[in-house]
């Protein structure tokens, strides 16, 4: 395991890239509508850790050359991901994000399924205006996955009938086809080979998938300093790896009692605690655990297959950052 290092550190190698790209990613967002722009200003206000656009600039400069094409992709991709954010909060009903208040708490939903409407639609008039066709390709198709795998999960969530392939299926949608598709523009921005941007794109469904696996684990976490509600995947109805591990190594009866408490009595906090105690007993957390350092492992051999530089390293800490992370 390669010692977890800081977000600073990681960046290093392509720290102008994405100082460069931030004032190009508020130049994209810029509107006449002066709600739209203010509300624009606020989002740029509330950025993550611009996780998404590092991996665009570590598998272009892995592949080749950065130059404005890696710009527009990292953009195109950062446009998407706030607009789904912008629309979650909505169909979650959710205050905060990041810390910060949500669109839909300042402004309303009307006005923030508006502004997700904007964002999107902003990110393919970049990829179109600048006959980018091969982003447009790739994250259309993520933007199509992301809708397809919430709706499947959805779904499920009303039986609670996921089995182990159907939760993969559902993360490799939801939350892979994202990281997947940064570093898939990334490559295809230094005009990769097709063999080699489906490469890059395979590593990034692994390290998103290890990545979800490790968001799951926190819902059992008795961690003070994580940054999710421990329970909270069991409030929310989610039958996530470590609990569908469990529940298949569960007599029937036992199996029952635990779906009827994730069904109706999600609510109740020693209902909630009996449910995480069941999984650690069954060896939910060890086998989630497996699982993830697999598809971990999985992301690093495809690495290995491209020529050593700071850039792999730096793609490398990044993975061991996404998977060792406290929040």
């Amino acid at each position: 395991m390669h010692r977890l290092m800081n977000i600073e550190s990681i960046q290093a190698p392509i720290i102008e890239d994405i100082e460069n790209f931030e004032s190009k990613f508020r130049n994209s967002m810029k509107s006449n509508v002066m709600l739209l722009d203010r509300i624009m200003t606020y989002i740029v206000k509330r950025k993550g850790k611009q996780m998404r656009p590092m991996f665009v600039f570590l598998t272009a400069r892995l592949c080749g050359d950065i130059n404005e094409s890696t710009h527009r992709g990292a953009a195109l991709i950062e446009l998407l991901h706030t607009a789904s954010l912008v629309h979650d909060d909505v169909v979650d009903d959710s205050n905060y994000r990041r810390g910060f208040f949500s669109l839909n708490a300042l402004w309303k939903n009307k006005i923030a399924v508006l502004v997700g409407d904007f964002l999107l639609s902003r990110g393919m008039l970049l990829a179109i205006e600048n006959e980018d066709f091969t982003f447009l390709k790739i994250v259309s198709n993520a933007v199509k996955e992301m809708s397809e795998g919430e709706l499947l999960q959805i779904e499920k969530a009303r039986n609670l009938d996921i089995s182990e392939t159907v939760y993969f299926e559902i993360i490799r949608q939801k939350t892979a086809s994202l990281i997947s598709s940064c570093c898939g523009v990334g490559a295809a921005s230094v005009k990769a080979s097709p063999e080699v941007i489906e490469k890059a794109q395979l590593f990034g469904e692994k390290v998103g998938i290890a990545f979800q696996i490790k968001d799951d684990l926190f819902d059992y976490n008795t961690d003070k300093t994580i940054g999710k509600p421990v329970g909270i995947d069991i409030k929310e109805r989610k039958l996530t790896l470590p609990l569908i591990h469990a529940l298949n190594k569960a007599g029937w009866n036992e199996k029952r009692n635990i779906i009827n408490i994730v069904k109706n009595e999600n609510h109740k906090p020693k209902k909630v605690s009996e449910v995480i105690e069941f999984v650690k007993a069954k060896g939910g957390i060890e086998y989630a655990t497996r699982a993830m350092e697999n598809y971990q492992k999985e992301a690093f051999d495809i690495l290995d297959t491209f020529p050593d530089s700071t850039y792999k390293t730096s793609l490398k800490q990044l993975v061991d950052y996404t998977i060792e992370r406290k929040k």
